[in-house]
């Protein structure tokens, strides 16, 4: 779905991992700690790709399989503590300058497959404050590629699916958004379909920017 006529969205829904965060490394070194500590080799780069996008319960069922070892290496998950791994992440580049020239024009929430960390993760870089609701795989039945998050975002702002913009990397994301009917802005993944391709956030306030000026039209 295009974005309305409106001058500009009344939300934008944030995926977290690859958009604001870079947190690739932080995930290899989290997974590759499972693998090491129940015998496994290390993750091949198809299987850090996987593990970026998906919940720690996916990844975990992907990487061990559904077996009797899977709910050992859930068991142990558990009891890990993630906040070390933050130290790897990187905030995107200009995240917050972006974040504090939406507000409080443009209300802003996350969508996430990821669970339990992503509320230490957000008071641990100070950006707490800046998200309306936050939408966790542990807060959905079904996680993402399904929209029932991308749902629950636009019930609680009591906004249509054209009032808003999705803001992710991967082509979970894409399917995520297409199904809720949202259009999306593909964060630095050219190969992804979307309504707006942008290589940064720079390049988002200028869409905005210019949709301020002259209005949004709908793109065929």
């Amino acid at each position: 779905m295009p974005l309305s006529s409106q001058r500009r969205p009344e939300v934008i829904i944030f995926d977290c991992d690859g958009v604001l965060f870079d947190s690739r490394k932080a995930n290899q070194f989290f997974y590759n700690h499972l693998l090491e500590h129940f015998g496994k080799p290390s993750l091949t780069e198809s299987d850090l790709a996987y593990v970026h996008m998906h919940t720690a319960g996916e990844s975990i069922t992907y990487l061990f399989g559904d077996n009797h070892i899977r709910d050992a290496v859930l068991a142990y998950n558990r009891t890990l503590d993630y906040t070390p791994f933050f130290g790897l992440m990187e905030m995107e580049p200009g995240l917050t300058e972006f974040l504090n020239y939406i507000q409080p024009e443009i209300r802003a929430a996350i969508s996430t497959n990821r669970s339990t960390t992503i509320g230490p993760l957000l008071r641990s870089f100070n950006l707490e404050s800046y998200f309306d609701i936050v939408i966790s795989s542990l807060d959905v039945n079904k996680p993402k590629p399904d929209p029932e998050s991308v749902i629950k975002i636009l019930d609680y702002f009591e906004v249509g699916p054209g009032q808003c913009l999705y803001v992710g990397d991967s082509e979970i994301d894409a399917q995520t958004a297409f199904r809720a009917g949202v259009p999306f802005v593909a964060y630095k993944n050219a190969s992804l379909t979307a309504y707006l391709h942008v290589q940064g956030f720079s390049e988002l306030t200028d869409f905005l920017e210019d949709s301020r000026k002259s209005g949004v039209k709908s793109k065929s």
